[in-house]
């Protein structure tokens, strides 16, 4: 009775391992089938001693059951390397229009701060306008209200320009308060030389604060 228990688990045992093989050659060509594995070569051998055809390497026939999916798949794949060049040049473009609007931007600020530079200038300059014609008109004040002589010993000591703003600056104050000028006066009193080349200077530059 125990030998015969031996034997019937032995056959048992043999029955699982024969399935066991079945199914892991059942399984190999059903990967290989799907294309995950590649098992007609290494059963080869067996496949041609039982006279089955093996894969050769060569391209399918045109009768091939898989030609028209293998078509498909290489279109597919030709469909999306086209895709992915085009997503490359449009990538590249965008890249360039970047660059472009970057350029242009900088050069947007260069201008801006250009202007705001020269505004500044031009606002430093007018209030340096400003206060040298106030400044002017100040001394155009004293001048007047100071004897003759004195404000003529003032200007003689003077540069010809500041003399020609002075004189000018006179002359505005006493159109403005509709009184006589002593412009004429103190040229006069002038060196006729000094006198000569400012009443020139004056007809060359009408008027200038410069």
């Amino acid at each position: 009775m125990a030998s015969f228990g031996k034997r019937r688990v032995f056959g048992r045992v043999v029955v699982m391992l024969i399935m066991i093989l079945a199914l892991a050659i059942g399984g190999m060509f059903w990967f290989d089938y799907l294309g995950i594995v590649d098992a007609k070569d290494f059963f080869a051998p067996v496949l041609r001693l039982a006279g089955l055809r093996t894969r050769s390497g060569e391209a399918l026939p045109a009768d091939s059951p898989t030609l028209l999916d293998d078509e498909r798949f290489a279109k597919q794949l030709g469909a999306v390397e086209a895709m992915r060049q085009e997503l490359t040049e449009r990538e590249r473009q965008a890249e360039e229009r970047q660059a472009a609007v970057e350029a242009m931007a900088q050069e947007i600020e260069d201008r801006a701060r250009d202007l705001d530079e020269r505004e500044i200038s031009f606002k430093q300059l007018t209030e340096q306008y400003e206060n040298r014609r106030a400044n002017v008109e100040q001394n155009a004040k004293y001048l007047t209200g100071m004897p003759p002589a004195d404000a003529v010993k003032i200007l003689a000591a003077s540069d010809d320009q500041t003399v020609i703003d002075v004189l000018r600056a006179v002359e505005e104050l006493a159109a403005k308060s509709g009184e006589s000028s002593v412009v004429a006066y103190w040229l006069s009193l002038l060196p006729a030389e000094r006198s000569a080349t400012l009443q020139r200077k004056m007809n060359e530059k009408p008027a200038s604060l410069d």
